[in-house]
């Protein structure tokens, strides 16, 4: 208990040890997460060089316990309930808006910090955290595919297709994520969606058990029949049956090149 209480303070500077025990964690990130969400739910948030209750280093203080540790929590729902916490006690004096969004951004804004400053580019932590990716302890290994997969000759063509599809698909409200075989027309898209239909499982396959690079590197498959598709097909075709099929058959594409990272920031 001496441990702990001693503990909740941790860590308390840059470099500073973590928490040793469990019940340590717990009172260190209960006692973080209280004071960010209480100091941002009243709007009392660092401007500049001013932060005079050391918010920035709370931030940082959650985010190494949750990395260091491994541990599988949600960002997102941690933050509510500890805004849950203080809207659970009416009548105060001072009234709370939830600050969730705010502090969430603030925080993947310290990890992308810390990310450089440990040596990532501005790229790869782009890729890696605009997706939200709300375990945070899952970060590293999500950079680590990241790194591998820009590795690869296929990276930057993949990267840039990417970039293109998801171009395409933010001018196409009418899109969904379905293709009919039937309407499959020119070589290009059968041969795409063919690729697709071996390549896209496996990599789901491997991002669910967690091996984010295994799933790029499979995903890395699809570089040639992606690259004919562009080459052969038009995507905006005049029949609008041929179009919304084809536009289908690029949003699953772009889903399933996206779960571990938005690719298209790796594009030069």
């Amino acid at each position: 208990m001496a441990d702990a209480i001693e503990d909740h303070y941790k860590p308390r500077f840059a470099g500073d040890e973590l928490p040793r025990s469990n019940v340590g964690i717990v009172v260190a990130l209960a006692d973080k997460l209280e004071t960010l969400v209480g100091m941002f739910g009243i709007g009392n948030l660092p401007t500049g060089d001013r932060d005079p209750f050391a918010l920035r280093r709370h931030a940082l203080g959650v985010i190494r316990m949750l990395i260091e540790r491994n541990l599988s929590l949600d960002l997102r729902t941690m933050l509510s309930e500890a805004f849950a916490a203080f809207s659970a006690h009416k009548g105060g004096e001072i009234a709370l808006t939830d600050p969730t969004d705010a502090l969430e951004a603030f925080i993947y804004d310290r990890l992308a910090g810390s990310l450089r400053e440990q040596g990532a580019s501005a790229q790869e932590v782009e890729a890696v955290l605009s997706p939200r990716p709300q375990r945070l302890a899952e970060v590293p290994k999500l950079l680590a595919a990241v790194r591998a997969f820009a590795a690869l000759p296929e990276a930057p063509a993949l990267a840039a297709a990417n970039k293109r599809i998801g171009n395409i698909l933010k001018k196409s409200p009418e899109a969904d994520a379905h293709v009919s075989e039937l309407l499959l027309k020119e070589p290009g898209e059968k041969a795409l969606h063919a690729a697709m239909q071996q390549v896209v499982p496996v990599a789901n396959s491997q991002f669910e058990a967690g091996d984010y690079t295994a799933s790029l590197q499979t995903l890395a498959a699809l570089r040639d029949p992606v690259d004919a598709f562009f080459d052969g097909v038009m995507v905006n075709a005049e029949q609008s049956d041929l179009r919304l099929n084809r536009l289908g058959l690029l949003m699953i594409l772009h889903g399933a090149m996206n779960r571990v990272a938005q690719l298209e920031r790796l594009a030069a």
